[in-house]
């Protein structure tokens, strides 16, 4: 196929350091290769992306969670899947550098992206790893783009969330959601409750500020829109039918997506179970043990992919523009 059209985002630089914010607290963390893809008919994708220098490690397509973008989601992962894999890491509809778009969110469009995207990017077999929004993005994809997924990574997510009637009432509260989004006192919230979130003897500390900055970059509507879309999501009726190798990633003190929702999850794809006493948000919270858990993940699915369904690595990148 031709080249993709790539061009090097001007917000990153190479894989060894990454400037982003010139008002960061101190230098960024280590941020793989940031790209814009160009996908002809659906439009530019931002993102993150790193190629193994085994072309028989398996890429990874990362699909981050609701509010977030692939350096919030993954960036306590990013230095330790690197070591094990190829991976891209896309910014969703609305979310962080993710392309703005005038038709409402709907997972399965989001799913339609991210396939879109790596083929684009000339990949023929992928592993995807969703965390939480994630899941529903890539439960979707796999069932839509059978050809493509060659397997299932899913963290911190659910069949549905919208069984109980007390989860349905809580959907109704979005429109609050997106007041506040837009209120003048939303940085000050999210740079508070990152301060309380990553502890001074956390890796992450020092780039508090840049992860505060970082969460600000997504569209409120768009943020609105995707939490319906999740309101509306319910897999119970065939994620059982995907008979993908897959892995999952419980988050045992999760008061967000409860462990019991993760296991029925968990039950229905058939899939190996590791546990990680964090709450939702752990891959900030507990960075290194999310790493940990998160490479676990990937190797297990890897190491059950058949040989006729190995997922290869990455084409090196081009200076396309």
């Amino acid at each position: 196929m031709p080249d993709p059209i790539i061009r090097s985002a001007a917000t990153t630089s190479t894989t060894t350091s990454t400037p982003v914010e010139p008002c960061s607290d101190a230098p960024p963390p280590w941020l793989p290769r940031g790209e814009i893809v160009l996908v002809p008919g659906r439009g530019e994708f931002f993102v993150r992306r790193h190629v193994h220098p085994d072309p028989d490690a398996p890429t990874v397509l990362l699909l981050h969670g609701w509010t977030a973008s692939s350096d919030l989601q993954f960036v306590a992962a990013y230095r330790a899947l690197a070591e094990v894999c190829s991976f891209v890491g896309i910014d969703h509809r609305g979310h962080g550098r993710g392309f703005r778009s005038t038709q409402p969110f709907e997972l399965s469009d989001v799913a339609d992206d991210a396939a879109a995207v790596a083929r684009e990017l000339g990949l023929e077999r992928v592993i995807v790893l969703g965390y939480s929004m994630g899941g529903p993005i890539a439960l979707p994809a796999a069932r839509r783009h059978r050809e493509l997924v060659a397997g299932i990574v899913v963290q911190a997510t659910a069949l549905e969330w919208r069984a109980k009637l007390v989860e349905r009432l809580r959907w109704r509260l979005l429109p609050l959601l997106g007041v506040g989004l837009r209120s003048w006192v939303q940085p000050l919230a999210l740079r508070r409750g990152i301060d309380y979130l990553i502890r001074d003897d956390s890796d992450l500390a020092p780039y508090r500020q840049w992860l505060a900055a970082e969460a600000t970059r997504s569209e409120p509507q768009a943020i609105v829109q995707a939490g319906r879309a999740l309101s509306r999501y319910d897999a119970r009726s065939w994620a059982g039918d995907l008979r993908l190798p897959a892995a999952m990633v419980i988050s045992t003190k999760d008061r967000i997506v409860k462990p019991r929702k993760q296991r029925q999850l968990a039950a229905a794809l058939n899939e190996q179970v590791i546990e990680v006493a964090m709450a939702h948000i752990g891959a900030l919270g507990r960075p290194t043990q999310f790493a940990s858990a998160t490479v676990e993940a990937v190797s297990v699915v890897a190491a059950a992919l058949p040989p006729s369904e190995s997922a290869g690595s990455l084409p090196a990148p081009s200076d396309a523009t």
